[in-house]
């Protein structure tokens, strides 16, 4: 938004040489008032001045902006509607979900920490967008207990949609603290702050397809046993199944837990598969395809976000409500566990085809075996659940919605100038 310009000020008249008279042997200027317009000016710098002060040093007017703000974010514009705390969201799932919300009316506020694992410029721009619909976003950390209570303190949340996480399977290896820190820490802080709220809000949150592991049966239900992980990601994700089972027989919290799989579509995560083979399609570069050790094709369950949306916030509107350690013995708060995926797997290389054909050029790929530490080779879910309790049918195609994906794509990265490619 360009600056506001200043008001157009009546020129001042023309400097002329000071005039002097001698008196005693000594020169003295003729004391001139100053105009009107230099009056103005100068109110006008010293009001800069002021204000600069109060917001770059009065933490006291800092903070009553700031709250100013969530106020105004988390304001309902329907009727029965809600007030959500979207952790995460300036992420890929929570920037969707948070404009599902405010589009309809409901109150949101968001909080993001803009980490660096992906970089941050993708999750500013969504922050961005998010604000320019009337999302504000608070910079801040989820581990952060007096960023919480300030929140809790602003606001009085209805619900609480947790998407904050780290994410990624392979990163994990390098930086295992990281995982530790934002998808166990961070969840067992935010808990004991709903816990402790008055009243107390339902509780959504992202828990991963990942924890179903190796398995060998499939598709994947909600009534399977999940132990071993067989990565640290899902492993961080399964201890978090635990921890909220525990909190909402402890405290009465209402916890929904979500299980996400392969989700895809515009404003997505540059990390992602699918990314990189469009990235590299388009610059002519060869991609890597992995395959298990016995050499059958991975197959996943690609969602596409809008069907993922839908998910989220049927979740939030079925979620029930917290009763508070001190509830009644004869009544427990919800504790549920939805699958969201397609319900039907695409092997990659089928994926990579229908990038092909929507780019109209041709890749060179090399197939590899997945390494050890790897995710899980076949992913197939059964959501008959959530279709049961959420009404929750996911209605987009892979091909429809690689199309809307490299259409974003193109619009938000550009087309490079790439020369002999083979179309």
């Amino acid at each position: 938004m360009p600056p506001l310009e200043d008001p157009l000020l009546p020129p001042p008249p023309p400097s002329t040489p000071c005039q002097f008279h001698l008196m005693n042997s000594t020169f003295r200027p003729r004391f001139r008032f100053p105009s009107a317009a230099m009056v103005f000016l100068w109110a006008l710098l010293l009001l800069s001045f002021t204000a600069s002060y109060l917001i770059l040093v009065d933490p006291g007017h800092r903070s009553t902006s700031l709250q100013r703000n969530i106020r105004s974010s988390a304001e309902i514009r329907r009727p029965n509607g809600i007030t959500v705390l979207v952790t995460g969201a300036a992420g890929f799932i929570g920037s969707h979900v948070s404009l599902a919300l405010k589009s309809r009316g409901d109150g949101v506020v968001g909080v993001d920490n803009f980490d660096n694992y992906y970089g941050r410029a993708l999750k500013k721009t969504r922050r961005d967008l998010l604000e320019f619909h009337g999302v504000y976003v608070v910079n801040g950390d989820v581990n952060d207990p007096r960023l919480l209570s300030m929140l809790f303190e602003t606001v009085e949340f209805t619900h609480v949609m947790h998407l904050a996480a780290q994410v990624g399977v392979q990163y994990a290896v390098e930086n295992p603290y990281a995982y530790v820190r934002s998808n166990i820490a961070s969840l067992v802080t935010l808990l004991e702050q709903c816990k402790s709220s008055d009243p107390q809000p339902a509780i959504v949150w992202a828990s991963s397809g990942s924890v179903y592991g190796a398995q060998n049966k499939v598709p994947f239900s909600e009534t399977d046993r999940v132990d071993p992980p067989t990565t640290l990601y899902a492993s961080t994700k399964r201890t978090g199944e635990e921890i909220t089972h525990t909190y909402n027989r402890l405290h009465g919290l209402s916890i929904t837990g979500l299980r996400f799989f392969t989700v895809y579509g515009p404003w997505g995560r540059p990390d992602m598969a699918y990314f990189s083979f469009i990235r590299n399609i388009l610059h002519g570069k060869p991609i890597t395809m992995y395959r298990a050790k016995n050499r059958v094709d991975l197959a996943r369950e690609f969602i596409y976000i809008d069907d993922i949306v839908k998910g989220c916030v049927a979740s939030l509107d079925t979620s029930g409500k917290s009763i508070g350690s001190s509830g009644s013995k004869n009544e427990s708060a919800p504790y549920r566990i939805f699958n969201l995926g397609n319900g039907s797997p695409v092997t990659v290389p089928a994926l990579v085809t229908i990038l092909e054909e929507n780019l109209k050029m041709k890749v060179e790929k090399d197939v590899v075996d997945m390494c050890e530490n790897g995710d899980d080779s076949f992913a197939y879910v059964n959501i008959s659940l959530a279709e049961r309790e959420l009404g929750f049918k996911p209605t987009t195609d892979l091909q429809t919605g690689l199309r809307e994906f490299v259409k974003w794509y193109l619009w938000y990265y550009g087309k490079p100038l790439v020369e002999n490619r083979n179309v």
